[in-house]
């Protein structure tokens, strides 16, 4: 199992490696293995209250990443995205990590919000694990199913 060290900055504290690694990790999956092509950069990436959450092993290879955009950026209640884990440390818990860090963070910077999220639809049963709510039909967001799901505070 990886040990795996977070970090949370925001797009003006990134050095222009980290933000490499991050958009690199997030084509390849996203956009590469998923096969899914769509514009990955967009504006709410360097809005200066985002927050990059990365999580690195022992060498400091990148192994997981989230964005946490404020209430009233994407949604009118704080939300995670550009959830990601590398392929190769899947199924080692590091995805139950990264939301569990994700989650924390919100609470320490909008505490009483609540959490609304565009989630792929395979993966509604792992956020109703932490409490989301399925609370739409399922879309097509750049061709793939998504649903969106809220966590009340």
């Amino acid at each position: 199992m990886f040990q795996v060290q977070w970090q949370v900055s925001t797009f003006q504290q990134l050095a222009l490696d980290q933000l490499f690694d991050f958009l690199q990790l997030r084509v390849s999956v996203f956009v590469v293995e998923q096969q899914c092509a769509y514009p990955e950069l967009d504006e709410y990436d360097r809005h200066i209250e985002t927050k990059h959450l990365s999580g690195h092993d022992e060498a400091g290879q990148l192994m997981a990443y989230a964005r946490i955009c404020p209430p009233g950026l994407r949604f009118s209640e704080a939300s995670v995205g550009r959830f990601v884990v590398k392929k190769e440390a899947r199924r080692q818990g590091i995805g139950h990590q990264l939301l569990r860090v994700a989650l924390n963070e919100i609470q320490s910077c909008w505490s009483e919000q609540s959490i609304r999220i565009s989630a792929q639809d395979y993966l509604q049963k792992f956020y109703e694990q932490y409490g989301f709510v399925r609370v739409s039909d399922v879309y097509l967001e750049d061709g793939v199913p998504h649903v969106e799901m809220v966590r009340k505070c």
